[in-house]
């Protein structure tokens, strides 16, 4: 006859097995802090999932940490109905995303759930979430541009394919606007829009106005709002980046959209908070700054036989302070970065990228030298404007004092024409190149004739 103390090593040393996973025995939940569950009895790796019992069913959480005999996990629902002492049965080792060609055309959660009422996925195979890194040096080298259909963009920030591009900018300049008219101009096949953390308005606003119907057929939308669980905000920007790779190893060119990696690092944050990391620069644990990179390098140029992910990534900046730890980090890891001036947008200049302030770093490789030299001529002339702009606006320089400045300031209105765009206006690649090579033969034309600069004709 077995004592109490046979039983219970016997029952410890038990696992069940839930849809074909083999599983530890159920715990029990013993605390609720905030968003954060913590279970005891729970034997079940970081990353895997477990069922809660709640007074409405189940709810499904994943494991983020433990200390000792305390697990912590964090929910992807809300936490109504939770109970003290509540069954917590592990189910799975580790997340899966379902991934199939049939996910063009479809918004989804976090999580791969559909939320466009179309109906389920029909699943070819599934991913999980973070897939092994891609060799460095078996990558292609980045050696064509990408057309977005933005014409300052194609002109003075030249992106290629594979590139991965920050897109920097307080709220309220215009970031939503911007990736909506890349996704009309871009000569990519597949599209994929990660919206995390944004308001919810513009989830439905996204895909009926600026997607359209021909633009959602080429298009996967994730979606997981600013009041979704920490959980699947970071799910969702983690999804969309499987995604994006399961397409480009289909041998096809992505454009990856993430709105944004900022939401992405506080979600992180609020979740790493809750399990008791500790606060590093500005309130963000180490950690952020260890997942963004991941995150990030996901993206780019397979190898052969593959496609590539070109991917732009809205980092909000605080107080339009590009010196903010996320905007920092991320300008470190990334390709290039456009910035967006809410000088410009205040004025009406739309879209408003600082042609000053940004670059791409694969652009020398990219474009022939004939469009550097034609983007640096007219980007001097830009700045040299804007360095003696007071002393203009004010009459304290006198015309004919420096001829550099003379051109500068005729060329002024031209080269604001130029950089402005129709929200629903498409101006290709070779479009662009062709009327920034305008622009410059005007000016030098004038330059050799001394006469009045003519009217602006591009458009």
């Amino acid at each position: 006859m077995l004592d109490i103390s046979q039983l219970q090593q016997r029952l410890e040393k038990c696992q069940d097995f839930v849809h074909g996973h083999q599983v530890s025995v159920a715990g029990r939940l013993v605390r609720v802090v905030g968003l954060t569950l913590e279970a005891v009895g729970v034997k079940a790796p970081v990353g895997s999932q477990c069922l809660v019992d709640t007074a409405q069913g189940e709810l499904i959480a994943e494991v983020v940490g433990f200390d000792g005999e305390h697990t912590y996990l964090m929910p992807e629902q809300s936490l109504q109905g939770v109970l003290p002492g509540a069954r917590v049965l592990p189910v799975s080792q580790k997340s899966q995303l379902p991934l199939t060609m049939n996910l063009l055309g479809r918004v989804i959660d976090g999580v791969g759930n559909p939320l466009d009422g179309k109906g389920p996925i029909k699943v070819d195979e599934h991913y999980s979430y973070n897939q092994a890194p891609l060799n460095p040096l078996s990558r292609r080298a980045i050696t064509e541009p990408l057309d977005v259909g933005v014409r300052s963009i194609n002109s003075f920030i030249t992106v290629g394919k594979g590139q991965r591009m920050g897109l920097f900018a307080g709220s309220g300049v215009g970031k939503s606007v911007l990736l909506g008219m890349m996704t009309r101009g871009t000569t990519a096949d597949v599209i994929v829009v990660g919206l995390v953390g944004e308001r919810g308005r513009e989830v439905k606003e996204f895909i009926e106005e600026i997607l359209g119907e021909e633009g959602r057929k080429r298009s996967v939308v994730v979606a997981a709002p600013a009041d979704n669980s920490p959980l699947m905000r970071l799910k969702g920007c983690e999804s969309a980046v499987a995604i994006s790779e399961y397409f480009r190893d289909q041998g096809l060119n992505v454009l990856l959209l993430l709105d944004s990696i900022t939401r992405y690092a506080q979600a992180q944050r609020e979740i790493a908070l809750a399990v008791g990391e500790p606060p590093a620069t500005k309130g963000y644990p180490p950690s952020v700054f260890s997942k963004l990179p991941q995150l990030v390098e996901r993206a780019g140029n397979g190898g052969e036989g593959q496609g590539s992910i070109t991917a732009f990534y809205t980092v909000l900046t605080e107080g339009d302070d590009l010196q903010d730890p996320i905007a920092d980090a991320s300008r470190a890891i990334l390709d290039g970065h456009i910035v967006l001036s809410r000088e410009l947008a205040d004025a009406g200049h739309y879209p408003a990228v600082d042609i000053e302030g940004s670059i791409s770093r694969v652009m020398p490789m990219v474009t022939s030298e004939e469009h550097q030299q034609l983007a640096r001529t007219l980007k001097q002339n830009y700045s040299l404007y804007q360095q003696n702009k007071d002393l203009i606006s004010i009459g304290a320089y006198s015309v004919g004092s420096d001829p550099r400045i003379d051109q500068a300031i005729q060329l002024q209105p031209v080269i604001n024409f130029f950089l402005q765009q129709q929200i629903k206006e498409v101006i290709p690649y070779d479009q662009s190149l062709g009327q920034l090579q305008e622009i410059i033969a005007a000016a030098q034309a004038h330059a050799q004739q001394g006469q009045p600069q003519p009217n602006q004709q591009q458009g």
